[in-house]
C-alpha cells in the first residue's frame, strides 16, 4: 500500500482538489434524505407548516392558548405578538402576528416554542373532543387553572418530543384555517420548493461526480504513463547483469499488466476510497441527529460486512501474488513458443509445446476462477445484509412510530442514511480485497525502479582527448559473472592499436564474446582495468564511451522501420552518401537494389523478413555508418559465405585503416591477416601474435588451424613461419 501512495505523491495537488470536490458531492448526497424526510413530515403530514409556533393567530385563539401557559410566562408570549392585518377578508376578529424583531431572534423563537409546545398540544386535544374545554378554563379561578396546568404538564413530561411537534403543527394548521389561509396551496408550494432544492443538489452532486471521475482518470492515466516511462528508462539503463535477474517475460508483464493494475486501483482509490470515509462519517453524524436509539443497527451492519470481507480477504489475498507469477509464466511460455516456432516445427514437438502452454494456461485459469468464485459470494451476501438491515429498521422504526417517538419521514431518512453508510463500508471492503493484487503489482514495479544497476556513470566523468585515436588496453583484466564462484576471464592483458586489427579466437565457451562485451561496459571488470586512450572506461560516461564504438553483435538485431533507418540508426543526421557507402562496404547494396523500394523497403519486427546473412550485413553497415574510432565485430561474419566474407573484409580494410578493429571469429580465414591474434582457452590467454607466429608457438591455435585449413595451406604457412 505504501508503494501506491509513493507513486501518488507527485499528484498531491490533484488529490487535494478531488478531496474538496468529494466533500461537495458528499454534502449533496447526505442532504437528499433530509429533504425526503421533510417532504413526508412537513409537506404531507403537516401540510407545509414548518414553524413551531403560529406566526399569525387570532386574538381569541391566543387567549385560549394562554390558559394553559404558566402565569409567569404569559407575559413573554404576549410581548412576542403585535396587532397585524388579517390574512383573509372572511375573518372578522382581531389578528396578532409575531413581531419582526422576535422572528429574527432564534433564541426568542426557541423560547416561544418551549413555552407554547404543550399548550398547543392540549388545545389541539380539546378541539378534538374533551370533557375539559378552553371555555371552562376561562370560567375557573386562576389558582384552579394553574393547578390543572401543572398537573397536565407532569403527565405530559414523559411524552416524546416528536408527538409534541406533530400536535403543535395540527394546532397551527387549525389556527391558520380559521384565519382563512389556504393550507393546500401552502402544502403544494412547500413540496415543490423542497423538490426543487433536491433537484439542484442532485445536479450539483452529478457535476461533482463527473469532475471527480475526470480528474481521477487523468491522474491514473498520467501515473500509468509516468510509470511506464520510468520503467522503460530504468530497463534501458540495465546492464546484462540486471537482465539476468529479471526475465524478459517478467519485464513485459511488469510494464503492462502490473502498471494497468496500479492505474485501475488508483482511479478507484481517488473515486471511491476517498469518498467512502467522508460518506460514512457524514452518514453517522446525520443518523445521530435523526434517531440515536437505532444506531446499534448500523453497528450490527458494519460488523457483519467486515466479518464477511475478512473471511474473503484471508482466503483470496494469498492467491493474488500467485496470479501475477502465473501471468509471468504464461508470457514466458508464449514468447518461447512464438520465437522458436521454426525449431518446434523442425523437431515436431508441437504437441509437447501445446501441453506446456495448456499447463501454464490451465494453472492461471484455475487460480483466477478460484479468486472470482470467492468474490462472487461477496455481492449476494452484501445484498442480503443490506436488505435484512432495511427490514430490521422498518420493524424497529414501526414500533417507534406507533409509540410516537419517531415520524415516518425520519424512518425513511434513517433507512437512506443507513444504506449510504453500509455502501461506504462496502466500497472500502471491496477495494481492500482488490488492494492486495495492486499492492503486489506496485511492489513488482517498484522492484525495477529501485533496483541498483551494476553499471553507472561516475559523479565527475572525464572526457576523452579531442585527438584521441582509439587505442584499447586490457590491463590484467579478470571477470566473473555476479554470483559466480569462478572467473570467466582471468588476467587478460593486451593492447589493440589504431590502424590494426586485433582478433580473438578460441573454442566455444572460452570467453571471446564476454571479453569484447566488457569494452562497451555491458559488464564491468572484476579486477584490473580497461583503458581507451589512457582513460579508464569507468571514469567516463557511458554515452561518451559508446559514442566512440561501432558494435556488431553476434546475433544481428534489426528494428521495425525500413532499411535506411536501420543503417543510419547510430548516425541519424548522416546523409545519403554515408548510407550508400556503408551498404556498399557491408556488401548489402546488391540485395537492397533488388528490392522494389530500395532503401525504403520495410523491415519487420526483429528483421524477420530478411535472411540471416542480409540481417548481418545490415548490422555491419549500421556500425560503419557511425564512423566510430573502435569497431567491435562479435563473430559478425559467421552468417556470410566465404566469397562475401572476403569482399567485405577487403572493403572494410580501407574504411578502417585509421580505426581500431576488434574481431571475434570462429573461422581462421576471417582473421588470417590480422596484425594481432589473441587465442583464448578457458578464459586465459593461450597465445598472442600473428597467424604464422601462433602456428609456430601456440598449440591451441595450431589445433584450430589444422581443423579448418587444408594440409597444403597449413604446410605453406608453417614454412613461412619458420
Amino acid at each position: 500500500m505504501g508503494k501506491l501512495f509513493k507513486f501518488l505523491r507527485p499528484y498531491g495537488g490533484a488529490v487535494l482538489a478531488i478531496l474538496c470536490v468529494l466533500v461537495v458531492q458528499a454534502y449533496c448526497d447526505l442532504s437528499l434524505p433530509t429533504y425526503t424526510s421533510d417532504i413526508v413530515n412537513v409537506g404531507l403530514q403537516q401540510k407545509g407548516i414548518e414553524e413551531k409556533v403560529p406566526e399569525v393567530i387570532g386574538e381569541e385563539d391566543l387567549n385560549q392558548l394562554l390558559l394553559f401557559v404558566p402565569s409567569e410566562k404569559q407575559e413573554t408570549v404576549k410581548e412576542a405578538y403585535e396587532t397585524g392585518p388579517a390574512p383573509s377578508e372572511a375573518y372578522e376578529g382581531n389578528v396578532l402576528e409575531i413581531s419582526g424583531e422576535v422572528k429574527e431572534d432564534e433564541g426568542r423563537m426557541e423560547e416561544l416554542s418551549e413555552i407554547l409546545g404543550k399548550p398547543m398540544l392540549l388545545c389541539s386535544g380539546f378541539a378534538s373532543g374533551s370533557e375539559f374545554s378552553p371555555e371552562m378554563g376561562m370560567q375557573m379561578e386562576a389558582s384552579q387553572r394553574e393547578a390543572i396546568v401543572k398537573e397536565v404538564e407532569e403527565q405530559l413530561s414523559a411524552m416524546p418530543e416528536t408527538m409534541v411537534e406533530q400536535s403543535a403543527a395540527v394546532y397551527i394548521g387549525n389556527v391558520y384555517e380559521k384565519l382563512g389561509i389556504d393550507l393546500d396551496r401552502r402544502e403544494t408550494e412547500y413540496i415543490l420548493s423542497t423538490g426543487a432544492k433536491m433537484l439542484a443538489l442532485a445536479l450539483l452532486g452529478m457535476l461533482a461526480s463527473i469532475l471527480v471521475g475526470l480528474i481521477a482518470s487523468r491522474v491514473g492515466a498520467r501515473m500509468g504513463q509516468s510509470l511506464r516511462k520510468d520503467v522503460f528508462r530504468k530497463v534501458v539503463s540495465f546492464s546484462n547483469g540486471e537482465f539476468d535477474k529479471f526475465s524478459t517475460a517478467s519485464l513485459i508483464t511488469r510494464s503492462t499488466n502490473d502498471i494497468q493494475q496500479i492505474q485501475l486501483l488508483t482511479v478507484m482509490i481517488l473515486r471511491m476510497v476517498l469518498y467512502a470515509p467522508i460518506m460514512a462519517a457524514g452518514g453517522i453524524f446525520k443518523v445521530f441527529r435523526t434517531n440515536v436509539d437505532m444506531s446499534w443497527i448500523i453497528a450490527l451492519a458494519v460488523a457483519l460486512i467486515v466479518s464477511v470481507v475478512a473471511v474473503l480477504f484471508v482466503v483470496v489475498m494469498p492467491k493474488f501474488k500467485v496470479v501475477q507469477n502465473m501471468v509471468d509464466r504464461l508470457n514466458l511460455v508464449s514468447r518461447e513458443i512464438l520465437t522458436g516456432l521454426q525449431v518446434i516445427r523442425a523437431f515436431s514437438t508441437e504437441q509437447y509445446e501445446e501441453k506446456r502452454f495448456d499447463s501454464a494456461n490451465r494453472d492461471l485459469t484455475k487460480t483466477n476462477l478460484f479468486v472470482n468464485r470467492a468474490m462472487t459470494f461477496m455481492m449476494p451476501l452484501m445484498m442480503l445484509i443490506m436488505n435484512g438491515i432495511a427490514v430490521l429498521i422498518v420493524w424497529v422504526g414501526g414500533h417507534s412510530i406507533n409509540d410516537g417517538s419517531m415520524q415516518v419521514g425520519d424512518m425513511m431518512a434513517f433507512i437512506q442514511y443507513t444504506m449510504q453508510i453500509i455502501m461506504s463500508f462496502l466500497m472500502i471492503c471491496m477495494i481492500s480485497v482488490m488492494l492486495p493484487r495492486a499492492a503486489v503489482s506496485a511492489d513488482r514495479v517498484d522492484e525495477i525502479l529501485t533496483s541498483g544497476t551494476l553499471i553507472h556513470d561516475p559523479e565527475s566523468p572525464k572526457d576523452f582527448a579531442e585527438n584521441a585515436a582509439g587505442e584499447v588496453v586490457f590491463d590484467h583484466v579478470s571477470f566473473r559473472y555476479p554470483g559466480a564462484e569462478e572467473d570467466v576471464l582471468h588476467d587478460i592483458s593486451f593492447t589493440a592499436k589504431p590502424g590494426e586489427t586485433t582478433a580473438f579466437i578460441g573454442s566455444t565457451g572460452s570467453g571471446k564474446s564476454t571479453l569484447v562485451n566488457l569494452i562497451p561496459r555491458f559488464y564491468d571488470v572484476t579486477e584490473g582495468r580497461i583503458l581507451i586512450d589512457g582513460v579508464d572506461l569507468r571514469e567516463v560516461s557511458q554515452h561518451d564511451l559508446r559514442d566512440r564504438l561501432g558494435y556488431v553483435p553476434q546475433k544481428g538485431v534489426l528494428f521495425s522501420g525500413d532499411i535506411a533507418s536501420n543503417i543510419m540508426y547510430g548516425n541519424p543526421g548522416g546523409g545519403k552518401e554515408e548510407m550508400t557507402e556503408a551498404a556498399a562496404i557491408a556488401q548489402a547494396e546488391e540485395f537492397i537494389g533488388q528490392k522494389q523500394k530500395g532503401y525504403q523497403s520495410p523491415i519487420a519486427q526483429g528483421g524477420s523478413n530478411v535472411s540471416g546473412g542480409q540481417k548481418q550485413r545490415l548490422s555491419i553497415a549500421r556500425a560503419i555508418a557511425k564512423h566510430p574510432d573502435i569497431y567491435i565485430f562479435d563473430d559478425s561474419f559467421s552468417a556470410l559465405d566465404y566469397k562475401t566474407d572476403v569482399k567485405l573484409r577487403n572493403a572494410l580494410k580501407d574504411k578502417t585503416k585509421d580505426s581500431t578493429v576488434m574481431i571475434v571469429a570462429q573461422r581462421i580465414s576471417t582473421i588470417l591477416h590480422a596484425e594481432q591474434i589473441i587465442v583464448l582457452d578457458d578464459g586465459k590467454v593461450a597465445g598472442k601474435g600473428t597467424h604464422r607466429e601462433l602456428l609456430k608457438n601456440c598449440e591451441e591455435y595450431y589445433q584450430i588451424a589444422s581443423s579448418q585449413l587444408s594440409e597444403k595451406e597449413l604446410e605453406n604457412d608453417m614454412k613461412e613461419a619458420g
